[in-house]
């Protein structure tokens, strides 16, 4: 990824780069389970969108974790229309690097993915994520249900408390919202550490423990 010195703040609607009308090329399956990279969420599955930092690291996390079905990254929470990975890393399309995770309720609930989103990266840092530095890279949730939206600002809430008890006294900066446009990034990051055993990984989390629910999601 990239190391030198991005805008800490996002552009707006007048200052974003342009963009383009049609998506970039991604895969078109994969790398890990086969499945087809734009697969839609079987019956009774469910979506939810994660950014924490380098997709890279990110993504491995999800699709190592049983009940998780599909994993794909790409960018979200920006206003560029299908944007490269080089105009996202430039600050200019106001998007953060996220992973798309398709999961069996069932098997994982959102509220055992919201504990593994907070645990695997420090949510305190703004537009950063350790040595990763840029408007790309902050904290964030994109929820697709009332349900998805309800347990993550409970599990937020829980987590600061956590934090604090801990002494991180800096305020979770994690950016919450609904689900919009997520454009797939370019087919040599989708399942990049699969391809790329010894490749970079910059997650890394706080060590404090996130507390479930008591009636998870």
């Amino acid at each position: 990824m990239f190391f030198s010195r991005k805008p800490a703040a996002l552009p707006t609607r007048d200052t974003a780069l342009p963009g383009r009308s049609k998506p970039i090329p991604t895969a078109a399956a994969h790398f890990v389970n086969g499945r087809p990279i734009q697969a839609d969420a079987p019956a009774g599955y469910e979506t939810a969108v994660f950014g924490l930092g380098c997709f890279w690291g990110a993504e491995r996390i999800f699709w190592q974790t049983n009940g998780v079905w599909l994993t794909r990254v790409g960018y979200a929470g920006g206003i560029t229309p299908n944007p490269t990975y080089e105009e996202v890393c430039s600050g200019g399309t106001g998007h953060t690097e996220i992973v798309e995770v398709i999961f069996n309720p069932a098997e994982v609930t959102f509220a055992d993915l919201m504990k593994l989103f907070l645990e695997s990266h420090d949510p305190t840092q703004g537009m950063r994520q350790g040595n990763d530095v840029g408007t790309q890279y902050r904290s964030a949730l994109y929820f697709t249900t009332p349900e998805q939206e309800r347990a993550a600002r409970e599990m937020i809430a829980a987590y600061k408390a956590e934090l604090a008890a801990n002494g991180h006294r800096a305020p979770v900066t994690t950016e919450l919202g609904p689900r919009g446009d997520v454009f797939l990034a370019e087919d040599y990051h989708q399942q990049y550490l699969a391809k790329n055993p010894n490749g970079y990984c910059g997650i890394g989390g706080t060590g404090v423990s996130c507390p479930l629910p008591q009636v998870k999601a």
